[in-house]
């Protein structure tokens, strides 16, 4: 896990926070309809990641670096090569509405106490009901509040002592199933992104209860695996679960009701901050902005990491698309079809890479990047999408879950792997069977 942005924040860490800020409030001004180019959001987002460039680790400086120095490799000889026409103004472009989702999400930690805890703690139990509710608290509030809510539960289940092995993967499988379904998840935003026309009701039908069932499937694991009576888990209180499904409520209602033309990325990107800053303003203007300020300065500058892979995953994007249409002239796609087989081929290979050390984004955005869907497969693509990157990020070494993990609490990522493969492969089984039964429905 990187080292965090020390209390009193250098001038290079402020004005990478301030941009990051600023990328923000531009996406959500062209939201808005301002006369703003997209490429302006791009270029803030692309100064902070150099400015906090030396802070990244250096397994994630190295990642990130080829990612996008073979998109621009890509790109030059598309316009060398082959004559192409490359908007270069906008080839760092990519993933910057997912970046501004992300940021946007970040917010969430503002509703709440001082600390930032968006949700009350529940009650520690023990046995199979308290690990059950370890899987399930980290699902349902790391649905909304993403990988913070893995820390808020995993301190608290600290305080019973060091957490063990079954604690350390319930915080990993409750986490990274929730990518199947949720709206507010990197992994949505990056698929509504690569595929705009995707139904996601129909995704959320199937995604939600496949989460569930990776849930079964991890506490009859764990309970024949382990010795569960008296390994404490997490409670979840009915108050928790208020914010989380509030939010969720609210993005549902400006999609289908008050904003219909917008994405549910796009109603996330402002919505979240919106909320946030509201819930802060009974206590004064000048209390709402210390927090901003504070936000901005600290927590900010710490997603780093993320917003490096993501913007430079979709600037190989970018590269990769722009050198395949300039060599086959639009022509060329990975399968003349999308149907079933190629679909469970896909997801196969997506999280084998995984395994293999690379995030599920490079998998994911490269199949995007060689394919020309219609609708219909476009939601066979985003539930493939969707279904590699949670059985994907559960089982990678280098998986943002495992690394927080490994920085957190000292277990390494190889040691999750190896105790995860056997899960990977029964919920492989699962979403195989579900692709098939989409692309029959479909």
């Amino acid at each position: 896990m990187p080292a965090s942005i020390p209390s009193t924040p250098s001038l290079r860490h402020a004005c990478a926070g301030g941009l990051i800020l600023t990328g923000l409030g531009l996406q959500v001004l062209r939201l808005a309809g301002l006369p703003i180019a997209l490429p302006a959001v791009s270029y803030a987002f692309w100064l902070a990641v150099l400015l906090l460039w030396p802070d990244l680790k250096r397994g994630n400086r190295l990642q990130a670096g080829i990612l996008a120095g073979l998109g621009l490799a890509l790109a030059l000889v598309a316009a060398w090569g082959f004559d192409a026409e490359i908007a270069w103004h906008r080839l760092l472009d990519g993933n910057s509405y997912v970046v501004a989702m992300l940021v946007g999400v970040s917010f969430i930690t503002l509703i709440g106490t001082r600390q930032g805890h968006a949700a009350p703690p529940g009650s520690a139990v023990t046995g199979r009901r308290g690990t059950a509710g370890t899987w399930l608290g980290v699902h349902l509030l790391g649905a909304v509040l993403n990988l913070s809510t893995v820390f808020m539960v995993g301190d608290r289940l600290r305080r019973h002592g060091e957490l063990s092995l079954p604690q350390l993967l319930a915080l990993n499988r409750g986490l990274s199933s929730a990518a199947l379904w949720s709206p507010f998840f990197a992994s949505m935003g990056v698929v509504m992104t690569l595929a705009p026309e995707m139904n996601f009701t129909t995704v959320l039908s199937l995604g939600l209860p496949l989460g569930l069932l990776a849930g079964t499937l991890s506490l009859l694991d764990l309970s024949r695996r382990f010795d569960l009576t008296r390994v404490a888990g997490y409670s979840l209180s009915p108050g928790s679960l208020l914010m989380p499904v509030g939010m969720a409520s609210l993005v549902l209602l400006f999609h289908y009701g008050l904003t219909p033309g917008l994405s549910i990325v796009s109603i996330i990107t402002f919505l979240l901050p919106g909320v946030a800053v509201a819930s802060n303003l009974p206590r004064g203007a000048g209390w709402t902005l210390r927090r901003v300020r504070s936000h901005a300065l600290e927590r900010l500058p710490a997603m780093r990491g993320e917003i490096a892979l993501f913007l430079c995953a979709g600037l190989l994007t970018q590269g990769l698309s722009a050198l395949i249409a300039a060599a086959t002239g639009s022509e060329w796609q990975l399968f003349a079809h999308f149907g079933a087989p190629q679909a469970v081929a896909s997801f196969l290979a997506i999280v084998v890479s995984a395994v293999a050390g690379l995030h599920p984004i490079i998998g994911v955005s490269m199949l995007a990047s060689m394919l020309e869907l219609s609708g219909s497969r476009q939601t066979l693509f985003a539930f493939v999408a969707l279904a590699s990157w949670a059985v994907g990020t559960s089982v990678g070494p280098l998986s943002g879950i495992n690394l927080s993990l490994q920085g957190r609490y000292g277990v390494s990522g190889g040691t999750m792997m190896r105790h995860n493969l056997g899960y990977a492969a029964a919920l492989s089984a699962l979403v195989v069977a579900g692709i098939v039964a989409l692309d029959a429905w479909l």
